[in-house]
């Protein structure tokens, strides 16, 4: 950076519209653009290409938009990162633990061995998490049959 050229950098600034710290004086060419005091100077220093507007270079996306971002990498896996119990994020367990209960109960309910209000009943245990497994359920069912519950 060229120094003692305040009042050029800032006519330059005004002229072109932009802030002081985009404007690049050629240091080369000290002695002409110190002896520039006028807005028609700066004008035509402007011209001739010695004072020059220097680009926005901004942050670069490509590190982000990489297929090795730090999420693909397994960086930001802490607790704060995390949303919902383990059990729910560890796959799907529960669905397919709920799907197997609710198939068995279909079953009883087409061979006779559960009414409807039964159905009803053992559904809504089964959605409230109530057995462990088919053969929990199934014990249950037997138990209610023998009158034990």
């Amino acid at each position: 950076m060229v120094v003692g050229l305040k009042l050029q950098r800032r006519l330059a600034s005004e002229v072109l519209g932009v802030g002081s710290g985009r404007i690049w004086l050629d240091p080369s060419k000290y002695k002409e653009i110190k002896e520039a005091i006028t807005r028609a100077d700066i004008s035509s220093l402007i011209d001739k290409k010695f004072i020059i507007v220097k680009v926005i270079t901004g942050q670069s996306r490509g590190r982000a938009r990489s297929v090795r971002s730090k999420k693909a990498e397994g960086r930001r896996r802490g607790p704060g990162s995390k949303k919902g119990e383990r059990g729910a994020r560890a796959g799907f367990a529960w669905k397919e633990k709920v799907r197997a209960l609710r198939r068995a109960l279909y079953k009883q309910r087409e061979s006779g061995k559960v009414d409807r209000k039964e159905f009803r009943v053992l559904y809504r245990k089964i959605k409230g998490n109530s057995f462990h497994s088919v053969s929990h359920m199934m014990n249950y069912i037997d138990e209610s049959k023998k009158g034990k519950l």
